[in-house]
């Protein structure tokens, strides 16, 4: 089976040519070096692999023809959200990254009150433009055919008043937490993660996660960096309850 593959929005189905988004279709001329012929995978987030042939390969567009379709079965049996803390430089980049290759389904960026990054309405449509092509890159490496959701930047404040508690598992990672995770109940559905951005949430931040049942949970007796911390925590969460 070729290992190169690209996501696409398009509706995929035997027969279709697509063109391909120009992201992938740089990758697929100028870095492979692909020619006319040369086999692919697309995915849409269907949860299906399509197998196609590339009919064109020119500077200003590849067109690619279905010839096969996969079902792909790799998603992780938990259903986790990521309340993260926005960071700054490559870690936010990072995090969501290897989040999406660690099997989350949703990345809720959480500006905290200590978030260094701070994004007015214009810079938070950019961004997120942004995080969700980092999506689409983890899920073409990663093999995942599902594409997990990520949605606009909001307050920790906010996002409480949307979401009430409704008997959904939540942790809240705190270094100064009594729990270990290997203590809790494996979760039945929903697991939503709470990690704070480079200085961590702040204690009224902390106070009102708690006040709508999250859990405060411990890694270890070491602090972890925010982009470390995340990355831990749902790996940890996959050993003790997932797939791994």
């Amino acid at each position: 089976m070729p290992k190169n593959r690209f996501y696409s929005p398009e509706q995929l189905a035997l027969g279709v040519t697509v063109k391909l988004p120009e992201s992938a279709a740089i990758h697929a001329a100028r870095v492979l070096r692909m020619t006319e012929g040369d086999s692919a995978i697309l995915f849409n987030g269907d949860g299906v692999d399509y197998a196609c042939i590339l009919t064109s390969v020119k500077k200003s567009a590849v067109l690619a023809q279905v010839t096969g379709s996969t079902a792909v079965e790799n998603e992780s049996p938990l259903n986790i959200t990521l309340l993260q803390g926005i960071s700054s430089g490559d870690r936010m980049d990072y995090t969501i990254q290897k989040a999406v290759e660690l099997g989350v389904n949703h990345i809720q960026p959480i500006a905290t009150e200590r978030s260094v990054v701070k994004l007015n309405p214009a810079r938070a449509t950019k961004r997120l433009a942004h995080w969700q092509s980092v999506v689409h890159a983890a899920c073409e490496q990663s093999g995942r055919a599902v594409v997990p959701q990520i949605t606009t930047p909001t307050s920790l404040n906010k996002w409480l008043a949307n979401h009430p508690q409704n008997n959904i598992a939540r942790i809240l990672l705190n270094p100064i937490g009594t729990v270990r995770l290997a203590k809790l109940v494996k979760p039945n559905g929903e697991i939503q993660l709470l990690i704070g951005a480079e200085g961590g949430l702040s204690p009224n931040e902390i106070d009102m996660a708690r006040t709508n049942g999250f859990q405060s949970v411990i890694l270890g007796p070491r602090i972890l960096r925010t982009e470390t911390a995340a990355l831990a925590a749902i790996a940890s969460m996959q050993a003790v309850w997932g797939d791994f």
